[in-house]
């Protein structure tokens, strides 16, 4: 009984929190396209393995693209969780691509690191993390249009169902 409660408030969770603020976005006339790359984008962005520099990264990218700047933000935010499990792989991509040492470091040491010393955490892992930039920007370069090219099917027939409706 209370797997089936906890699944029914995951899906209005969902609902709520994604679905319908998307339902809403294509309602107000927002296109498809502009909303799937609010989605490929946001996730994109939203794993970069530096903590604190998604939003930043989202906002510039949805003024400069004129998208949904409350739309990205959503996906960016969802996405942490994300952002937070891709850290060490990227981290060990970045290690691979240059054939850097491997740095024996946990995501909750990283988090010490940053909490006791921000600067000092930056000084430490700047290499690491320009490494991980690297293996970062080469699987968003293929993430975002994959993406992108996956949402947007959806996306459109959504929005056709929904000019269906309204007539």
């Amino acid at each position: 009984m209370e797997a089936g409660l906890m699944a029914s408030r995951q899906q209005g969770f969902w609902r709520r929190r994604v679905v319908n603020p998307l339902l809403e976005l294509l309602r107000q006339g927002i296109t498809p396209e502009k909303i799937a790359l609010s989605i490929a984008l946001g996730i994109t962005l939203g794993i970069t393995p530096v903590i604190g520099s998604t939003s930043i990264l989202c906002l510039l990218a949805a003024i400069l693209l004129r998208l949904n700047i409350p739309a990205i933000q959503l996906v960016n935010y969802l996405a942490y969780p994300l952002q937070i499990a891709m850290l060490v792989p990227f981290l060990r991509m970045g290690q691979w691509i240059f054939s850097a040492p491997p740095a024996a470091i946990s995501v909750a040491e990283i988090f010490h690191l940053i909490r006791a010393d921000v600067w000092g955490a930056i000084a430490t892992l700047w290499t690491a993390t320009l490494h991980a930039l690297v293996a970062w920007l080469a699987l968003a370069a293929l993430a975002a249009p994959v993406l992108y090219l996956l949402l947007l099917p959806t996306l459109r027939r959504l929005g056709r169902s929904l000019q269906a409706e309204a007539r």
